[in-house]
């Protein structure tokens, strides 16, 4: 037999499983902590990238020299453009459609209408909307820049248009519409040119101007 002195075998044990227990529980919290840290850095960093991706739309055109807001048109607005197109022909088109409404309307009218607007949502929402309408082969919708785009091969243009942007447009239509074509603005008139038709009045005046009133005159610098 061993001398006097020793460890008791119980305590040896005890001191075994307090060794082992401490650091494990010490090891599971670490774990628990590092993990809810990553599901919310994910949660927050997901989050941040679904606020970009929806408002960077709507922020980008306020960032331009000239913006065009999206505000809605009114039913009287819509009933005063179609108004302005009874027997007329051709392709239309909607400079900045917003969320479709006037091009929708041109569609049921039989027109092979067009809407650019630079807003992506707005244009994924435009084409839900003709399809739930039933227009879809004659309502079409482009992302694009009204700048950017040549509007040469449309008879019928509608505008709704900001002040600041009036005159330039003024000058890039003139240049690139046929002696044919009809543009009706909404909400604001071009600046120089005399409306050959105006209905409403306040915010749903409408404006139309023939270009073929304009073939006369010695086109703009």
């Amino acid at each position: 037999m061993e001398g006097g002195g020793g460890i008791h075998p119980g305590t040896r044990k005890e001191e075994s499983q307090s060794g082992q227990v401490l650091p494990t529980s010490l090891e599971a919290n670490g774990l628990k902590k590092s993990s809810w840290g990553v599901l919310i850095t994910g949660v927050v960093g997901g989050t941040l990238v679904a606020m970009y991706a929806v408002a960077t739309p709507f922020i980008t055109p306020a960032l331009r020299k000239i913006c065009l807001p999206f505000v809605p048109a009114t039913t009287k607005q819509i009933e005063n453009v179609v108004k302005m197109l009874r027997s007329r022909r051709g392709p239309l088109v909607d400079i900045g459609s917003g969320d479709g409404r006037i091009v929708i309307a041109a569609a049921k009218e039989g027109f092979t209408a067009v809407g650019y607007e630079l807003n992506p949502w707005l244009v994924w929402y435009s084409r839900y909307r003709a399809w739930r309408e039933g227009v879809q082969d004659l309502a079409k919708f482009y992302i694009s820049d009204l700048w950017k785009v040549t509007f040469s091969q449309y008879s019928n243009v509608v505008i709704f248009g900001v002040p600041q942007m009036m005159l330039q447009l003024e000058k890039k239509l003139e240049l690139e519409l046929e002696g044919d074509a009809r543009v009706i603005a909404c909400r604001f008139p071009f600046p120089h040119w005399t409306p050959d038709q105006v209905t409403g009045e306040g915010i749903d005046t409408v404006w139309a101007y023939d270009m073929s009133s304009f073939r006369g005159r010695e086109k703009r610098p």
